[in-house]
This record gives structure tokens, sequence and C-alpha cells, in this order.
């Protein structure tokens, strides 16, 4: 085939991933013909709506997942460099979209907002502490500050240090040029751009069904469309499953290779949600603290105020739960049905080796709002239950497979590309800081899947990320231009 030829590409769900990446596409082969198709009746229902995660814009200013102590006492900062690196990426393709008429009004989505980590008793102050003397002499995190002083943490953090006990051992550290991001808000403002472009199709209320290899090499995608119940035909050089926690049943019904010993393990989230405008306004930060021994990076508590839809709010979880659905609007039998001979002894290893994480699980479905008050205490010592409302959240499914390193049954936590070894289907699976990093994500798709188009859009990248092929971690002048421009575009004035 040549390069020159027009492709057809279809893109499944309507999500950040989709969107982000046929928003590449749009700019790198405007004579591309793309077909998105979404099963509900609008965009950014699912994982990508707002109101399905409580914290967002990681960048690993205060995420301490992010920064783990080793067994010497140290503590490794790598991959905060590299989720802050991509998270920088994101921001310069939404700037580029903004600059260039795409999508407007970039308040609307991301909003400056301080990143605070936030710690209890002389263990995690000592840990926070090696954390922020670590950090502080990284070009990307220099502006971060320590302090142990109430005081100076009250003037942070206000609401969190009410009815707090006076001799209690904390400390906490702070960044400023951190972001609130609504996802939700961004994919609908780039689902809206693809839509008026010429030669995409967007097809909402749409389920793809099956897959079929044709001779001639191109997908056929047999798609039911709900509202008529009839059945349609769609033909594509490439199959993009972007479709959250149903990518795995989608890829495993490519019947590609690469979809073998794969499974998924689902997880909902359930957060604490704060309206009273009076205890919403003490507290304007995002603050991260420490997860609980021997539980999963999900667990960790944080306290977000988030802006939505012109209205602010305090989220504080998350509280994990299990379910056989893989997402929000999914069925009782996703799980079931995902489970076939290739996978089967991936999942029951999977149960055997993370077994832990199954009864802590178990433990929060059956947790009560009175226990889940006692968490966000720890947090916001003055907490009226009156102020507090459940919400559940939406779906996360963590990917799990077999590995030379780990064995059989791996849980992955994080965002796992697969694509077919003729880079003709590519399936997004796994969780956070999926949206956050999906720009760099779409990257790897595009160098990965499409090597034989790089030499002609790479110019066309870097036009939309500067710093495309560069090292924002090496060149601190360069982090800081794109940071500078990056802000101006997207009016974070405080940054």
């Amino acid at each position: 085939m040549s390069n020159s030829e027009s492709k057809d590409v279809i893109l499944i769900g309507a999500g950040v991933l989709s969107t982000t990446f046929g928003s590449f596409i749009k700019d790198l082969a405007p004579d591309w013909n793309i077909k998105l198709f979404e099963r509900l009746e609008k965009p950014a229902i699912e994982s990508s709506n707002e109101r399905n995660n409580a914290g967002t814009g990681h960048a690993a200013l205060c995420e301490l997942n992010y920064t783990v102590e080793q067994k010497d006492g140290s503590v490794d900062v790598e991959k905060a460099k590299e989720i802050n690196e991509e998270f920088e990426i994101s921001k310069q393709f939404w700037s580029h979209l903004v600059k260039s008429n795409q999508i407007q009004n970039p308040q609307e989505f991301i909003r400056p907002l301080p990143h605070i980590s936030f710690v209890q008793g002389p263990r995690n102050v000592n840990f926070l502490k090696k954390r922020f003397e670590a950090l502080s002499t990284v070009p990307m995190f220099k502006e971060i500050e320590y302090t142990e002083d109430h005081n100076k943490i009250k003037e942070w953090m206000p609401l969190m240090m009410e009815g707090r006990d006076p001799n209690e051992t904390i400390a906490a550290s702070k960044i400023n040029e951190g972001t609130d991001v609504n996802f939700g808000e961004l994919t609908r403002k780039m689902a809206s751009n693809l839509a008026k472009q010429d030669n995409i199709d967007m097809y909402y209320k749409h389920e793809v069904l099956d897959f079929n290899r044709r001779k001639d090499g191109k997908w056929e995608a047999k798609i039911k469309d709900l509202r008529t119940k009839k059945i349609e035909h769609h033909i594509a050089d490439y199959i993009f499953i972007g479709a959250g926690g149903h990518a795995i049943p989608l890829l495993q019904k490519t019947g590609i290779p690469e979809s073998k010993h794969l499974g998924g393990f689902p997880i909902s989230g359930a957060f604490l949600v704060c309206n009273n405008p009076e205890v919403v306004a003490k507290h304007e930060a995002k603050v991260y603290g420490k997860e609980p021994p021997g539980t999963p990076p999900m667990t960790v508590p944080h306290l977000d105020r988030r802006y939505i839809q012109d209205h602010n709010s305090l989220l504080f979880g998350p509280f994990a739960a299990i379910g056989p659905k893989f997402l929000k609007n999914g069925s009782n039998l996703d799980l079931f049905k995902s489970i076939n001979p290739s996978n089967v002894l991936t999942m029951v290893s999977s149960a055997f080796k993370n077994f832990p994480l199954v009864k802590y699980s178990i433990q929060e479905v059956l947790a009560k709002k009175e226990d889940r008050m006692k968490e966000l205490r720890r947090f916001v010592p003055d907490a009226k239950d009156e102020d507090w409302d459940i919400h559940v959240a939406g779906k996360r499914v963590q990917v799990i497979k077999d590995t030379k390193e780990h064995g059989r049954g791996y849980i992955q936590f994080g965002t796992e590309v697969v694509n077919s070894k003729d880079h003709s289907v590519i399936a997004l699976l796994g969780e956070s800081p999926g949206a956050s990093t999906s720009v760099s994500v779409a990257l790897e798709v595009l160098e990965k899947n499409f090597p034989e188009y790089m030499d002609k859009w790479t110019p066309e990248i870097q036009k939309m990320i500067p710093s495309y092929g560069k090292s924002l971690i090496e060149d601190e002048a360069l982090l800081r231009q794109v940071r500078q421009a990056s802000a101006s575009e997207l009016q974070l004035n405080n940054v």
C-alpha cells in the first residue's frame, strides 16, 4: 500500500483516548476516513466522565504512589519524573487545540489548583521529608515546599486542620503549579470538534458486536444501531479500541494472538461528596495521602476541590469495590463472558495471587457510610455526616496478564497498549493515570503502529508538541519554555 493512499479507521468508544487519537489522525492525515462508534447516547459518559473520577490532573506532584521508598530507605523518583513529563506533553497538545481554535474556553476543562501531599505519623513524615529532598533537586519539581509546622499546614489546607490534635505528628509538601482537569468536558470538546470535520462520522447508540478479518487484510466490524435495531457492517484498515472497561471483551472478539492470556479485574469506586458551599470554600487544593499498609495503589486517599459545570464541590475517596460489570452501564455477565480457555488459568492464578486485594474490595463493599466517614475524618477531623453524600463512580478494569518477570496472573496497574503484529488492531487497556497521560499514550500508538508515516508526521507533531523527541526531564530551559507557553494558552494564570 502506498503511504499516500487514504485509509479507513474505526474508533470504538467516545472517551478521552479515542477522541485524542482521532484528533491526532485528523491533523496528521486529513484525507483518512474516520468512523467513531459509541454505544451510549453521547461522549464521555463512562470512564472519562468528570463525575466518575475524583482526582484528576495527575502530574506526580502530590501522588505518593509514584515515589516509592526503596529497601535502603531512599526514595525512587523516576516514575514521578516520567508521569510529570507526560502530563506536560498533554498540556502542550491541549494548548495546540486551543491555539488552532479546535476547542475553546480552556478554563471550562482545566484550572490551576495547588497539589499537596499530606501524611500522618513519624514513619510517613520521615518518608515525605526524604521525598521532598529527592524531588527538590529535580528541575520539574523544584518549586516544592515542605513543612511539619501546624500553622503553615493550616494556611495551606484550613479545612483539614480544624479540630485536629495540635500534638499530632504530621507533614505536608505543596506545589502551586498543579491543575484540576475536567476530562469529561475536554472529551466533549474534542468530540464536538471531530464531528465538524470532513471525512469523520460519529455514530452514537451504536454497539460493536463482532469483527471479521477479510481476505484483503481489512477488518469488517459488525455493529448494531441501538435505535433502529438494524445490523450494519463497516470496513476499516485500522481498528482502535478505546472503550474503557469494555476494551478487553472487544479485543477478544478480534481473535488476534495478542488477545490471548489476557483478563480483566473490574473495580468500581465510590466517593464522599460535599456540596456545602461553606465547607467547600475552605479547601482549595488537591490533597493526597499515603495508602494504608498492604493495600493497592488505587486506595490512596485524597481530598480534591473539583469544578464541574459551574459548580464547586469536594470529593474524598476512593472507596474500592468489586463487581462483575466492566462498565458502569455494563452487564453483570461482563466478567464471566470474558473468561475463555486461553485466559482461565491466568484469571485463577490472579485470584490466588491477589487474594488481599479481593479481600480488601469485599470489605469495602460491606462498608457503611459511617465507616467511610471515619476514613474521611483522618483528613477532615470535624467532618459532619449531613455535609457529605456517597457517590458511586465509574468502573476501572485492571489488566491481568502472564509475564516472564511476574509469572501467570499478574495485575498490571496503569495503561496498557496492545496491538496486533500487523498493527491493524490497537487496544487501550487498563486505568489510571490514563486520562492525564492520554496524549503520550496516543503518541505511543502512532509510533508503534504507523512507523511508515512517522517521517512525514514528525514535523507536524512537533508543531503541536514542541518538546516531541526531546526530554523535558533533561532540558530545564525547554521545560520552562513549554510550561510558560501552555500556561498562557490554557489560561493557568498562577503558573
